[in-house]
């Protein structure tokens, strides 16, 4: 919780509060006034750029005063409609406020992390950030029903021959006789008994069968790299992408929390649906 309330984002979203709250109590006669329409300058150059950036040429007097009268329009418009609260029930406008307002919040940049952050965010989720075993292996493919009952005395005979360092061509298959690929690579390709057995069989030596959703193989890893836990230098860009992601979720769910508070919510109970026999 102290690292939430140490949060710039979080003391950027007061700080707007309090310059809000001053402000209104500075003009709040100008609050006061709702049939008083204020063009500042500011609005009547936003005005002209946009008409700049969609005509690529800069309004003539004519144009401006157009796109003037258009603007006090809509802010009539606007006014009224807020009075006559059509905003209150109208889902599209209630969520594209709710949006407005959580845009704003999305906008603050969190405070860059600390080697020392982001190396403990790394050691509280290690699981998420560990390196698969990596397998360079062979195989050679056996078709089940290309064999029938012969099956295993064929993968037995091919099992021997490989042993002893003469070739076996086993079966056609589109499968690659030789790959170099990572544990969820593998299990997508032959399935996850067949990534087990990898796994936990043997080195430099050919065993099986070994059975995959295609049929049966025998099979010789020759390199295997243990699952490991990478250094920060190697993981880096992904974790400090995490820790900043968690801290700008966490100073938002703050935000909101502070929020909450100051309301008092009362739900309508509604009857409750009976249990189909």
């Amino acid at each position: 919780m102290r690292r939430v309330l140490r949060e710039p984002l979080l003391h950027f979203l007061a700080l707007g509060a309090v310059l809000f709250g001053l402000y209104g109590w500075v003009n709040r006669g100008g609050f006061d006034a709702p049939d008083e329409i204020v063009v500042s300058r500011g609005q009547v150059q936003s005005l002209a750029t946009q008409f700049q950036r969609v005509w690529q040429r800069s309004p003539t007097r004519v144009e401006l005063q157009s796109l003037i009268d258009e603007w006090v329009r809509e802010e009539i418009y606007y006014r009224e409609a807020l009075a006559m609260g059509l905003d209150r029930d109208d889902p599209v406008v209630r969520r594209r406020m709710s949006q407005k307002v959580q845009f704003i919040v999305d906008s603050a940049v969190p405070t860059a992390p600390t080697t020392a952050e982001l190396q403990q965010w790394l050691d509280e989720h290690a699981a998420d950030y560990g390196v698969e075993p990596r397998y360079d292996f062979r195989q050679v493919y056996f078709d089940p029903a290309k064999h029938g009952a012969r099956i295993d005395d064929v993968v037995a005979t091919s099992l021997r021959q490989l042993t002893n360092g003469k070739a076996s061509v086993g079966d056609p298959t589109m499968l690659p006789p030789t790959l170099h690929a990572d544990a969820s690579e593998v299990a997508r390709t032959f399935g996850r008994d067949f990534e087990v057995a990898l796994r936990d069989g043997p080195v430099d030596t050919w065993y099986g069968p070994v059975r995959s959703g295609f049929g049966l193989h025998l099979v010789r890893v020759t390199t295997l790299e243990a699952a490991r836990k990478p250094p920060l230098e190697e993981v880096r860009e992904a974790v400090e992408r995490d820790l900043l992601h968690a801290r700008s979720q966490a100073a938002k769910d703050a935000y909101y929390d502070r929020l909450r508070g100051g309301y008092s919510v009362t739900v309508a109970e509604l009857a409750q649906p009976q249990d189909r026999p």
